[in-house]
């Protein structure tokens, strides 16, 4: 199952996987199934066969997720500019593994953070028309989005990995643009979809162009400011203004957007320093792009 990066933890490999697979969709039993590398935290994925990936929730936040996209992810992929993953069949809980789990369509394509661009501006555009796309889809009905709350509700966590990082970033300067964005008046219109996770793992480039976002586990509706995410996860000064463009947020989900890159950022490179390098890793960089 690879290191463990949290303590509640579900225990999962490809013998697992196989009796889940024929044990529920026996047509599928002679496809092959092979780990898939990722840094997620959430989600354990293995391949099967050339076309599909099963997808297992890793730890107990992530078993509502499973129905989730099974219901929204067909929903919401007519609306938008890039693939995103479709669900073929959802796994019932066993004794081995007693979780409802998914089986999706495999996307081809290389994650941004394994195998970076070299231009990123093409990739700016794109990814900001999907945000812009995203939060016009009708938002009736869905979940609330995992970081689509109000930013307020992250102060004591993000000022506690600020001091728990300790010499690792400069606290002052940090929780200084922190306040900034705790400042900035809050989202006042009706509540819209978000990914909520567009990190570079998130993003599949194909033929060196971006065409798919994955992992929707933290989708759902509401400020659409942790959506802009990216531009200080993926993107730098250079190719910021381009994505900032396609989206088109007002200025005050701009400044927002600033305090989601730390709420994001500061926990989760205060959490995964030593279990998870490549998640440390964004979260240290995109530190750095917010304070630059």
């Amino acid at each position: 199952m690879g290191t463990r990066m949290n303590p509640d933890e579900f225990d999962t490999d490809p013998g697992l996987v196989r009796r889940l697979i024929d044990g529920q969709f026996p047509h599928w039993a002679g496809l092959a199934i092979t780990p898939v590398r990722s840094s997620g935290t959430d989600n354990a994925m293995y391949r099967l066969g050339e076309e599909l990936v099963v997808r297992l929730p890793r730890i107990p936040g992530a078993v509502p997720d499973v129905a989730k996209e099974q219901h929204w992810l067909p929903r919401l992929a007519p609306h938008l500019p890039l693939t995103v993953p479709a669900p073929v069949a959802l796994g019932a809980p066993v004794p081995d593994f007693p979780h409802p789990w998914s089986v999706q369509r495999w996307l081809p394509g290389a994650n941004l953070f394994d195998h970076p661009l070299a231009d990123l501006a093409p990739v700016a555009r794109s990814l900001g028309a999907f945000v812009a796309a995203l939060r016009d889809v009708p938002s009736e009905g869905g979940p609330a989005g995992y970081r689509a709350g109000p930013l307020s509700a992250r102060d004591e966590e993000v000022c506690g990995a600020a001091r728990a990082l300790g010499a690792l970033v400069d606290p002052a300067a940090v929780l200084a643009d922190w306040e900034d964005a705790l400042a900035a008046p809050a989202w006042d219109g009706p509540p819209v979809w978000t990914h909520g996770d567009l990190l570079p793992g998130n993003l599949l480039a194909h033929d060196g162009r971006l065409t798919a976002v994955i992992d929707f586990g933290c989708g759902g509706v509401g400020d659409p400011a942790c959506d802009l995410l990216p531009a200080w996860a993926l993107l730098d000064a250079g190719t910021r203004p381009a994505f900032r463009a396609a989206a088109a947020p007002d200025d005050a989900t701009w400044l927002r957007a600033r305090g989601w890159a730390l709420a994001f950022a500061l926990p989760t490179w205060a959490h995964y320093r030593t279990t998870n390098p490549t998640l440390a890793t964004i979260a240290r960089r995109t530190v750095a792009e917010v304070l630059a």
